[in-house]
């Protein structure tokens, strides 16, 4: 199968490819129709979603449903119990609380989540030594290997920055790659399945826009629901269990809000907490701030200042510009799962984006890519890091003037396997040859 090249289009050169050179041979398409991550768009590209979008039917659903049910059969008689003027307020205030939570979850869910646009080929690894953001590599060899980290600095805090390659980019410190929608995410906080996105620096504050007022719905209709039956009982002059047999669907709003509030008012403490101290859920459950300081704490107040009130970044992506194609190199089908890419003497073809590890060779020279669920230091390797790899024997620089084939990367001695194999088939064959030798004597 041939190899599938990256489109071609007027994004900058470090993004896209020249679209002078083949625009009269390629053909036009906007670039959703050939977006390489797993996404889903609707309104011609405008709207951009997760690959599991249809989750968010479900959350409507879990929303929606008891908040119909209490507004129809509870806030209404309830008003009339309490008279005015709070009265006519409480279907008001659950109606627009309601519709509020339904906004912000559809700008939660169908926006750009802070996406970095893809290289079309690895950055050079001479730019990576001098483009002046990061501090020189220990260990980098000279001649084009890509270390799999680089140390930025943050606050004059050294931060570890890490090269995806899939993107073939260094990840921006706080970025990483979300294994579920197949893209790179800046402030990547996590992939939430309720909206069906990515939560990133674009959508974070209406994400916990959503879980505060879904927990202040929660709670609204928790609260007026004890106060309905309340309220039912001194009327007719009864128990509250008779007051549940009056108003059924009070009793059952309260159990079901009691259960819901829990983990969503656990989920906005949490969010809270992170927002307070600068700190995202990938890097809390990574522990990478234990046991030293958070280069990105400023205090709480300097804290929720920048993640609330700050200006929220343009998207780095215009989904509905129109982008050249080279027809010799498109793999017809969903561009996210068939990717050919070939580097040197090892090739590949529909490998699938949702790797957890990955090995890329660059002119023989390893470099490896561990995926997100990994918690280990990460620290720059060079080139000597691989002696075992290079030089098997450990024969030092006599060794290294002839490199040895590399092992198998699953762990088996795959070439000194085959060395053994075809040494004994060479005595075999010699045994053979002596037996008709003596028979024909």
């Amino acid at each position: 199968m041939k190899g599938r090249t990256l489109f071609k289009s007027p994004l900058p050169s470090n993004h896209v490819s020249d679209a002078s050179s083949s625009a009269g041979a390629g053909t036009t398409h906007r670039l959703y129709q050939v977006w390489r991550g797993r996404n889903k768009f609707l309104c011609g590209g405008r709207c951009i979603f997760g690959p599991d979008a249809n989750s968010i039917f479900l959350s409507v659903s879990l929303i929606m449903t008891p908040l119909a049910l209490f507004v129809a059969f509870v806030s209404f008689r309830l008003a009339e119990l309490m008279g005015k003027p709070l009265g006519p307020f409480v279907p008001r205030t659950a109606m627009a609380v309601g519709a509020f939570d339904l906004l912000v979850l559809v700008l939660t869910s169908g926006r750009d989540p802070g996406i970095i646009p893809r290289n079309t080929k690895p950055p050079d690894p001479e730019d990576v030594q001098l483009d002046g953001l990061a501090s020189p590599v220990a260990g980098a060899p000279s001649s084009g290997t890509l270390p799999p980290t680089r140390d930025v600095y943050v606050n004059g805090m050294v931060v570890k920055v890490k090269y995806c390659h899939t993107c073939m980019l260094y990840r921006p410190p706080r970025c990483s790659h979300c294994s579920v929608c197949n893209n790179c995410v800046e402030r990547f906080d996590h992939h939430c399945p309720w909206v069906g996105q990515c939560i990133g620096k674009r959508n974070y504050r209406f994400f916990f826009m959503f879980i505060s007022s879904t927990t202040f719905l929660c709670l609204y209709v928790f609260v007026f629901c004890w106060v309905n039956l309340v309220l039912i009982a001194r009327k007719y002059g009864c128990s509250l269990g008779g007051a549940i047999v009056e108003s059924p669907v009070s009793g059952f709003l309260i159990f079901y809000t009691f259960i819901t509030s829990w983990f969503v008012g656990g989920l906005t403490a949490f969010h809270t907490y992170l927002a307070s101290t600068n700190q995202t859920t990938y890097e809390n459950f990574r522990y990478r701030y234990e046991g030293k300081s958070n280069p990105y704490n400023r205090g709480a107040a300097r804290n929720l200042v920048e993640i609330f009130l700050s200006p929220i970044p343009a998207s780095k992506n215009d989904f509905r510009q129109m982008v050249v194609v080279d027809p010799d190199t498109l793999l017809y089908g969903p561009p996210s799962m068939a990717y050919s890419y070939s580097f040197g003497m090892l090739s590949a073809s529909k490998k699938s984006f949702n790797t957890q590890a990955s090995l890329s060779f660059d002119m023989g020279k390893p470099s490896f890519d561990l995926g997100a669920g990994y918690s280990v230091k990460r620290t720059s390797i060079g080139s000597s890091n691989f002696g075992d790899i290079y030089n098997p024997t450990g024969d030092g620089v006599e060794g290294a003037a002839h490199q040895q084939p590399r092992h198998n990367i699953f762990g088996g001695g795959r070439f000194q396997g085959s060395k053994k194999v075809a040494e004994d088939s060479e005595s075999v064959v010699t045994n053979v040859a002596t037996a008709s030798y003596n028979v024909a004597g």
